[in-house]
């Protein structure tokens, strides 16, 4: 009996390897087809408060990477019982997405076709609640080479906005005169 020779299907999407973007990289072993799923991001779900805590005990924000926040408000840790999708580098101009399903775990799934040797990479602003310091600036920069390279993998603070006047305060309390009703006729008899 003979066996079928393996299909590119049978073959592993990816493998891991160094890097020129950052540290190891996970790259593609074979051709991937666009929305193809790849890999699920694994790890230990925990807290915001834990991962924050994990993240202070390990020296600093710069493990952050490996952080995943899901929407229900908890973190993969994907330092913690993860797996190589951990080492996907972040791009610009990424070559795959992040989804979460509705069970709170994580796949990448290629946008569009990857050739053979590609580096996977996808687009994860990291949170930073601190100050964005040179320092921290510096120890987040994406390194990507895309044209359109925003030169950091930090989220953009949300702007604060600027407190109106007390006299706009008001202004918002007071009804405008399109919104004034008159009283509804009286009803006949």
């Amino acid at each position: 009996m003979s066996s079928l020779p393996d299909t590119q299907q049978d073959q592993p999407a990816y493998r891991v390897e160094r890097s020129s973007v950052h540290g190891n990289g996970v790259f593609a072993q074979r051709d991937i087809a666009p929305g193809e799923r790849i890999i699920e991001y694994a790890g230990r779900e925990i807290t915001w408060d834990e991962a924050q805590i994990r993240a202070e005990v390990q020296g600093g924000p710069h493990n952050h990477t490996f952080f995943f926040s899901l929407a229900n408000g908890n973190v993969i840790d994907g330092g913690d019982h993860g797996n190589e999708a951990r080492f996907i580098n972040h791009s610009c101009e990424p070559n795959c997405e992040a989804i979460e399903e509705e069970d709170s775990r994580i796949f990448i799934y290629a946008l569009h076709d990857i050739k053979q040797d590609e580096e996977l990479s996808y687009s994860y602003p990291l949170i930073y609640e601190g100050r964005h310091t040179p320092a921290i600036k510096k120890a987040f920069a994406c390194r990507c080479g895309a044209l359109n390279c925003t030169g950091t993998m930090l989220a953009p603070k949300p702007r604060k906005r600027k407190a109106k006047p007390e006299a706009a305060l008001f202004a918002d309390a007071v009804p405008a005169l399109a919104a004034v009703q008159n009283p509804p006729p009286a009803a006949p008899g």
